[in-house]
């Protein structure tokens, strides 16, 4: 027999606003825009639309890096999607994401402007254009594309299972935070393992692959997601540990994940970014005047 407080489906599920607890006012069954507003274009041969989220930080950790490494042509404006407000819906945004979510990017670059969205077709799409980050081709090349859509395919579990359950939903359910927190787990022990065999992700070389994964599991191994890192034993991993590490001591990845970032410290937040001198003038401190 059923229990009282049980949860039993109708037989035809319908939307109320009311159960989407603290995410109901940007979460819907429905596609499209919900209201015209074009986006704004800088001067850059990229414009990227983004917030500081794990997802957004892949990206401009990659355009960091390709500035870093002398590919000038790299140059952005990072524009900031506020997804709590509703930014995302917006005519122009679902013009270059019509899946509602950021990162979305628009290439000015060439003769026409390209759209990619997802952000590991974005990562692809900055690696084989500047030739860079992402090896030509072979075993290392498979190696690489195995990872990042590794990533990809279990970053859910991270975020909408775990972190939601865990973190965010409104009530602590027992059952969903053991599911989640299982698969968490066993994805943190993966790269445990990898990485004790291998420097990088890939092998020897630093690639898009790591870009895509430090955000996430990198962020989960140094506590800043969730407020979970006692709770999932982060420490434990120690080959995790030790590439996240290697990561942040980057001045790129530390410079990429300052762009569209809201939260945090404000001498770390660059809420826009519009050119590489805005990481000493424009920080969310020193437009406060502090």
């Amino acid at each position: 027999m059923s229990s009282a407080t049980e949860y039993v489906p109708p037989r035809v599920w319908t939307w109320n606003k009311g159960n989407g607890g603290r995410f109901a006012n940007i979460n819907r069954p429905v596609a499209g825009p919900t209201h015209e507003k074009e986006l704004p274009v800088g001067k850059h041969p990229f414009q990227l639309y983004s917030l500081g989220t794990p997802n957004g930080v892949k990206v401009t950790i990659m355009f960091e890096e390709l500035l870093a490494a002398g590919h000038a042509g790299a140059e952005y404006d990072a524009w900031l999607i506020r997804i709590g407000e509703g930014d995302q819906f917006g005519s122009g945004f679902v013009a270059v994401n019509p899946n509602s979510k950021i990162p979305a990017l628009l290439d000015r670059s060439g003769p026409e402007p390209v759209r990619v969205f997802e952000s590991g077709a974005i990562l692809m799409h900055l690696a084989e254009k500047f030739g860079a980050f992402l090896p030509a081709g072979g075993a290392a090349r498979a190696e690489c594309l195995s990872w990042l859509f590794w990533q990809v395919g279990s970053a859910p579990y991270v975020g909408g299972g775990f972190g939601h359950f865990y973190a965010y939903a409104p009530t602590r359910m027992e059952y969903p935070i053991d599911r989640f927190t299982m698969e968490t787990k066993r994805q943190l022990d993966v790269l445990d393992r990898r990485l004790a065999e291998s420097e990088y992700l890939a092998g020897a070389e630093y690639t898009i692959a790591d870009m895509a994964t430090f955000p996430w599991y990198g962020g989960l191994a140094k506590g800043w997601l969730y407020g979970a890192a006692e709770f999932l034993d982060v420490a434990s991993y120690r080959n995790l540990n030790r590439w996240a590490d290697a990561l942040l001591a980057r001045p790129a990845v530390r410079r990429g994940r300052m762009v569209n970032r809201l939260s945090g410290a404000p001498s770390e937040q660059l809420h826009e970014r519009h050119d590489a001198g805005d990481f000493e003038t424009r920080t969310a401190d020193r437009l406060a005047g502090g």
